[in-house]
């Protein structure tokens, strides 16, 4: 077993609770505001501010032997001023499924134990193998925003979209312009007709409001009663969630 890095600050959220997960947890010397899960085991340690305005100073401090960043959630110039202060940057990008899960696995080697990337590790690589190989006659169509005011959802080249896609779902909105996270309003939900919305609750919340809201459109997911409120972490969080999430999502989307 690799012995790894024994002082780790952990600027993303989904990754602090993969640490601990992995039985990792007591190398973490510090996370950001954000990082919430696990809730007892974060809630004592050091906090460096957000994930887009960390407190370099305290990370420095801090003496870590890696700090883990990621290129959406972290900002390029906080990681290069932590580089030149001599600390090493892990910077992580999962932009599918697969990533993630691989992702998971390279975690583990910072030095998890056997019994935990066998019970953790390894069932989150199959579900992903089994939704690979899963055949799917026809994609459902689905609406998952990430935002509104405006409205936004995940582009092609998000872990989002991704998920999605890995679950038997589409996202029919091709015409819209290249971001990547493009916006739309809700005629062009109408138009795109989406069999199943989901609406999770960060990085913006959505509640019952929005989904009163949605449930009046002339689409078949509000026709049929397919609009539910979901755990974000399902779909934003890369690593142990992942292999609820395919459950979860394979779920919503079967006809």
């Amino acid at each position: 077993m690799n012995a790894g890095p024994q002082r780790i600050v952990s600027l993303v959220p989904s990754l602090t609770e993969a640490l601990f997960v992995l039985g990792l947890g007591a190398r973490v010397v510090g996370v950001t505001d954000w990082c919430v899960h696990p809730a007892a085991e974060v809630a004592g340690l050091p906090k460096v501010g957000g994930t887009k305005t960390p407190d370099l100073e305290a990370i420095r401090a801090l003496s870590p032997d890696l700090v883990i960043a990621n290129h959406e959630e972290n900002r390029r110039t906080d990681v290069e001023q932590l580089e030149r202060a001599g600390l090493r940057v892990w910077v992580t990008y999962p932009r599918t499924v697969r990533e993630g899960a691989e992702l998971l696995a390279e975690l583990a080697d910072l030095g998890a134990a056997a019994d935990r990337v066998r019970a953790f590790v390894t069932p989150v690589l199959e579900a992903v193998q089994q939704a690979e190989e899963a055949s799917v006659a026809a994609p459902v169509r689905v609406f998952c925003p990430i935002w509104r005011d405006p409205w936004m959802i995940p582009g092609p080249d998000t872990y989002v979209h991704d998920l999605i896609r890995l679950c038997g779902g589409s996202t029919p909105f091709s015409n819209l312009e290249a971001r990547r996270y493009p916006r739309l309003d809700l005629d062009g939900v109408v138009e795109a007709a989406p069999e199943v919305i989901l609406l999770p609750d960060e990085p913006y919340a959505f509640g019952p409001r929005d989904a009163a809201e949605l449930e009046k459109l002339r689409v078949p997911a509000a026709a049929h009663g397919r609009i539910h409120l979901i755990d974000g972490t399902l779909v934003s969080w890369y690593g142990p969630r992942i292999r609820e999430a395919v459950e979860k999502l394979r779920g919503f989307f079967a006809t």
